[in-house]
C-alpha cells in the first residue's frame, strides 16, 4: 500500500479536487506544470540554495538531554523553531513563490490562521517584491496580534474574515473567493497539506526536507537512518506531513500524530478531527471532518490557533484509517503544562502548537533505547499572551 497521492491526487479514498468549475484553470496548470517544475535543475538549485542561505537549514536534530531522562528513552527535537520567521511554513512558501514566479502569477494570496503562514507567505513576497494579500479570520487578528503586525511590516495587506466562526476555515473561505475571482495573475499559496489536488501532495513534497533532514542527521547521531517513533502534531499537517514523509512506506518507523482534543474530546470544543470526523468534503478535498449529522461543518476549537481547524490533511485522514499512524488527542491544559515542562527542562519555548506533541510523553510508554523523533514545528514568541494568561505569568 502506498502512502502517498496518486495521479489524481488519492491516498486511498481521501483527496482529488473537488471545486468551483470556475477554479478549474487555476488548479489545472498547476497540476500538469507542478512535478515538472519541481524537478528542474534550475528550480531545485534555487530552492536549496534559499533554504540553506535564507532559512538556515538543516536545521538541527537535538538530543534532549533532559527530556529523554525524564522520560527514559533518546528523545530527538527536529528544530523547525530554528527556520527563518520561527516555524517550517517557510519551507513552503519558499517552494511556491518559485513555482508562482515559473507559472508567470505576480498576485500572491494566502489563509493564515496562527498567522506563521501569513508571516511565511509575506516574507517570501517581500523577498521577491511579488504583491501579497492574507486573509485572517477576525479573531485570529485579535489572538495573535504580534504577527498581524509582522505581516504589514513586510509589506502584506491584512484582510479579515467576518463570517462563520472568524477562524482559518473562514479565511480559506474569503482566500478560494479572491482566487475565483482572479484566476489569470493570482496564485494561492496554501499553508497545509489540504485543499484540492496537487496541492495537499506539493506541500507535502516542499516539506519532505524535514524528514529528508533526519535521516541523515540520525545516521550521524545514532548510526541508523530509521527513529522508532517519530511525532508530531497535527491541525491542517503539513509540519507532520514534512517529518513523515521518507518513512511513510518503512512499518519499522512509528508514526504518531497529535491532535487538538481542545477542552475535551467530547466536550464539544475540540479540534480532535480523527476522533470525531467522518468523510466530507472541505475547501476542495474528500477527506475526514467535523460535522454535523446533516453535514453541517462544526467549529473547531483548540487554544491554539494553528491546530483549530475542523477537518485534517487527505494524507493524514488516509494514514489514520489504514492504522499506519497512531493519532492521540491532547487537551489544551496537557498541552500548555507540556510547554511549559519544555521551558524548564530544555530551555526551549514552544509553539502551542509543537507543545502538543510533547504532551504525549505522558501518555506513551517508550523503552530505553527507542529513538523517538519530536517534530518542533514552531517557536512559543507568538503564543508568549496565551502562555501570560494561562499561566498568570
Amino acid at each position: 500500500m502506498s502512502y502517498n497521492a496518486d495521479e489524481k491526487g488519492y491516498y486511498g479514498e481521501f483527496g482529488g479536487a473537488f471545486i468551483p468549475e470556475m477554479l478549474y484553470p487555476n488548479t489545472e496548470e498547476l497540476r500538469q506544470n507542478y512535478l515538472r517544475i519541481m524537478e528542474e535543475p534550475s528550480f531545485k538549485k534555487e530552492f536549496d540554495q534559499l533554504l540553506k542561505d535564507y532559512v538556515g537549514r538543516p536545521t538541527p536534530l537535538y538530543f534532549a538531554e533532559r527530556l529523554s531522562k525524564k522520560y527514559n528513552a533518546k528523545i530527538y527535537l527536529k528544530r523547525e523553531d530554528l527556520c527563518h520567521t520561527g516555524a517550517h511554513k517557510v519551507n513552503n512558501t519558499i517552494g511556491q513563490i518559485l513555482m508562482a514566479k515559473k507559472l508567470g502569477k505576480n498576485r500572491i494570496i494566502a489563509e493564515t490562521g496562527a498567522g506563521q503562514h501569513g508571516v511565511a507567505t509575506a516574507t517570501v513576497c517581500a523577498l521577491m517584491g511579488i504583491e501579497c494579500v492574507v486573509y485572517m479570520g477576525e479573531i485570529d487578528i485579535a489572538r495573535q496580534a504580534p504577527n498581524v503586525a509582522r505581516m504589514k511590516m513586510l509589506g502584506a495587506e491584512v484582510r479579515p474574515a467576518l463570517s462563520g466562526s472568524r477562524t482559518l476555515k473562514d479565511a480559506t473561505n474569503e482566500a478560494i473567493r479572491d482566487w475565483i475571482n482572479n484566476p489569470v495573475d493570482t496564485h494561492y499559496i496554501i499553508g497545509s497539506v489540504v485543499g484540492p489536488h496537487p496541492y495537499p501532495d506539493m506541500v507535502a513534497r516542499f516539506q519532505s526536507v524535514i524528514s529528508e533532514e533526519i535521516k541523515w542527521q540520525l545516521k550521524e547521531k545514532e548510526g541508523v537512518e530509521n527513529p522508532n517513533y517519530i511525532v508530531a502534531c497535527v491541525g491542517g499537517g503539513s509540519n507532520a506531513a514534512g517529518a513523515y514523509y521518507h518513512y511513510l512506506d518503512n512499518p519499522a518507523v512509528n508514526i504518531i500524530a497529535v491532535e487538538a482534543a481542545g477542552k475535551g474530546v467530547h466536550s464539544g470544543e475540540s479540534a480532535a478531527t480523527s476522533a470525531l470526523g467522518k468523510m466530507g468534503i472541505i475547501h476542495g478535498s474528500k477527506t475526514l471532518l467535523m460535522q454535523t449529522e446533516d453535514g453541517q461543518i462544526t467549529e473547531p476549537y483548540s487554544i491554539s490557533a494553528g491546530l483549530d481547524y475542523p477537518g485534517v490533511g487527505p494524507m493524514h485522514a488516509h494514514l489514520f484509517t489504514t492504522g499506519r499512524a497512531e493519532f492521540i488527542s491532547i487537551t489544551d491544559d496537557e498541552a500548555m503544562k507540556a510547554g511549559l515542562m519544555m521551558c524548564k527542562l530544555e530551555g526551549i519555548i514552544p509553539a502551542i502548537e509543537s507543545s502538543h506533541a510533547f504532551a504525549i510523553l505522558d501518555h506513551k510508554k517508550f523503552n530505553p533505547n527507542d529513538i523517538v523523533v519530536i517534530n518542533l514545528s514552531g517557536r512559543g514568541d507568538k503564543d508568549l499572551d496565551t502562555y501570560i494568561d494561562y499561566f498568570e505569568l
